[in-house]
C-alpha cells in the first residue's frame, strides 16, 4: 500500500514537471520526435546514391553536434541559418525535427512547375477548386476561366493562393494526387528524406510534414531558377485572366512576406532576394529566405513554428543579424 502511494506521488511529480515545461514559454512541437539525428541519417543512408553523394559536396551537411547550436535559444519549432558560400551551419535549432510546412510547401510546387511546365502555357479551369478549409487563401478564379501558367505561378508565390497550387498541380500531372507523388519523388532525389507531402499547397494534413533541413535542401534547388527569384521578390502583382463569357478580369495580389512590404525592416547590410511564407494553426508562422551580406555571401535562413507573425519576423531578424560581418 505504501509502495502504491509512492508510485502515485512520483506520477504527480512527473506530471508537474511536464506541465512546467509546457508552460515555460517554448512552443511545443506537435510531433514530439526523439533521436531525430540518428533517424534522419539512417533514412538518408538508405536513400543514398552516387548522385546524392556528389550533390552533398555542395551542401551544408549537419552532424549530430550541430543540430542544436550551443547557446542558441529559440521559442520556435525549428530554426536554421546556413552560409551557402562556405556551407557552414551558423545557427541551428531542432533542424531535423518534423514540422508542418504550411505554404512553404509551395517551394516544391514551384520547382516542379519550372522543371516540367512552360510559363507561357494557358490553362482553362475544368472545375472549381474546393480547398475544404474555411478561410484558406485563394484567387478569384472559377470554372471556365482561362489563365496563363505564369499568372498562376505568381498567384502561387506572391499571394500564396492555394487554388493556384492545385490548378498548377493538375496542369503538370493531370491530378493533384499524381503531382503529390512527383513532389515526394523529387524530395527523395534532393536528399529530403524526412519529408512527406500530401498536397500541393500546404493546408493542414497530419501526413504532410518536413524538417527545416529538408526545406533548405529543396529551397537551395528552387533558387537556381531565375523565374522563382524574380517572382518571390515581388511586393505585389496583378493577375489577369479571361472568364468563360470572354470578360477580362484583373486581380491585385500583395506579397505575404512582410519584409518585402517593409512592415519589418531587413537588418542593415542584408540584401533580401525572396523566399516563402507559410501559416496554419498547426504549423504556426513559418518563413524561408535567401539573403546576401555586403561581402557577397549567400545565406539560407529558416524559421518554422513561430507563435505569432511578430515572433516570426523577430526570430528571422535575429538570424539575419548573424550574417552581417560574419
Amino acid at each position: 500500500m505504501r509502495q502504491k502511494r509512492r508510485f502515485a506521488r512520483l506520477g504527480w511529480i512527473l506530471m508537474l514537471v511536464i506541465l512546467s515545461v509546457n508552460l515555460s514559454g517554448c512552443i511545443q512541437n506537435p510531433f514530439q520526435i526523439t533521436n531525430s539525428y540518428d533517424s534522419y541519417y539512417e533514412q538518408q543512408e538508405k536513400a543514398e546514391t552516387e548522385e546524392l553523394k556528389g550533390m552533398a559536396e555542395d551542401l551544408a551537411v549537419i552532424d549530430a553536434g550541430s543540430e542544436n547550436t550551443p547557446g542558441f535559444q529559440s521559442n520556435d519549432y525549428a530554426d536554421l541559418l546556413i552560409n551557402d558560400d562556405t556551407r557552414e551551419v551558423l545557427k541551428s535549432y531542432r533542424c531535423f525535427e518534423r514540422v508542418y510546412p504550411a505554404s512553404v510547401t509551395k517551394i516544391m510546387t514551384a520547382l516542379l512547375v519550372m522543371e516540367n511546365g512552360d510559363l507561357d502555357d494557358e490553362v482553362t479551369l475544368e472545375h472549381d477548386i474546393d480547398l475544404n478549409e474555411d478561410g484558406a487563401v485563394a484567387s478569384t478564379l472559377s470554372k471556365g476561366d482561362t489563365v496563363s501558367v505564369n499568372d498562376l505561378f505568381h498567384g502561387l508565390l506572391v499571394k500564396s493562393a492555394n487554388d493556384c497550387a492545385v490548378i498548377l498541380a493538375e496542369y503538370i500531372a493531370g491530378t493533384e494526387e499524381k503531382f503529390v507523388d512527383m513532389m515526394n519523388e523529387r524530395a527523395r532525389e534532393l536528399g529530403a528524406t524526412h519529408t512527406h507531402f500530401a498536397n500541393s499547397h500546404g493546408l493542414h494534413d497530419d501526413n504532410h510534414y518536413t524538417t527545416a533541413y529538408d526545406l533548405y535542401l529543396i529551397f537551395k534547388e528552387v533558387v537556381k531558377h531565375d523565374a522563382f527569384l524574380e517572382t518571390a521578390a515581388l511586393k505585389d502583382y496583378t493577375m489577369t485572366y479571361v472568364t468563360a463569357d470572354g470578360r477580362e478580369v484583373s486581380e491585385y495580389m500583395q506579397s505575404t512576406d512582410e519584409f518585402l512590404l517593409n512592415n519589418y525592416p531587413v537588418p542593415e547590410g542584408v540584401t533580401l532576394y525572396g523566399g516563402k511564407t507559410g501559416t496554419t494553426s498547426m504549423a504556426k508562422a513559418c518563413l524561408i529566405l535567401l539573403t546576401e551580406n555586403d561581402e557577397g555571401e549567400r545565406f539560407f535562413s529558416v524559421v518554422m513554428g513561430a507563435e505569432t507573425h511578430d515572433d516570426l519576423y523577430k526570430s528571422m531578424t535575429k538570424l539575419l543579424e548573424n550574417i552581417v560581418n560574419n
